[in-house]
């Protein structure tokens, strides 16, 4: 897959918003935590990673792309805030009380769990499962752990595993 390339204004904006996110936070702790590497070779439906060992941030660049703005004020600090609880904090839940906290009164953003982007661009192919309430869109990875035997997933709504709808050729 040939790599996309960013405009070099939106990559400084996207380094702006990690440094007066990580500033604000070093500020806040009072710590000084360094600025942890940042690249563009997330791939997927998620929009950024943070990985906490190498103190790094992967963005999803097609996703960047195409939503530039939220990715700024959002993403970015979403994961630094990811990166920082867990050099404050040491392990704990992903998404919990700590992560909140640092989002909401450290960095001053909403804390949100998921993005809501529109992922077409980026999706590869898809399974369709059902519940009681719709239809579900799987990954290859997830249909194929369905397929094994190794896992089932349920529905956040109704609760209901999710099962594989027979396709017209079957």
């Amino acid at each position: 897959m040939k790599p996309i390339r960013l405009p070099v204004a939106l990559q400084q904006a996207v380094m702006q918003s990690l440094r007066t996110h990580l500033q604000q936070a070093n500020q806040a702790l009072k710590t000084h935590y360094p600025e942890p590497a940042l690249n563009y070779q997330q791939r997927g439906t998620a929009a950024g990673t943070a990985w906490l060992e190498s103190w790094e941030i992967r963005l999803n660049p097609v996703l960047l792309l195409e939503n530039q703005n939220a990715f700024v004020d959002e993403v970015v600090p979403h994961e630094l805030a990811h990166l920082l609880v867990w050099k404050h904090f040491g392990r704990v839940p992903p998404h919990g009380k700590e992560w909140r906290w640092m989002m909401e009164t450290v960095l001053g953003v909403p804390a949100r769990r998921t993005h809501q982007f529109a992922v077409a661009s980026v999706r590869r192919n898809t399974f369709p499962y059902r519940c009681r309430c719709q239809q579900h869109q799987l990954t290859v990875r997830r249909h194929n752990r369905v397929q094994r035997g190794e896992t089932q997933y349920r529905c956040v709504h109704c609760g209901d595993v999710l099962q594989a709808e027979l396709s017209a050729s079957s």
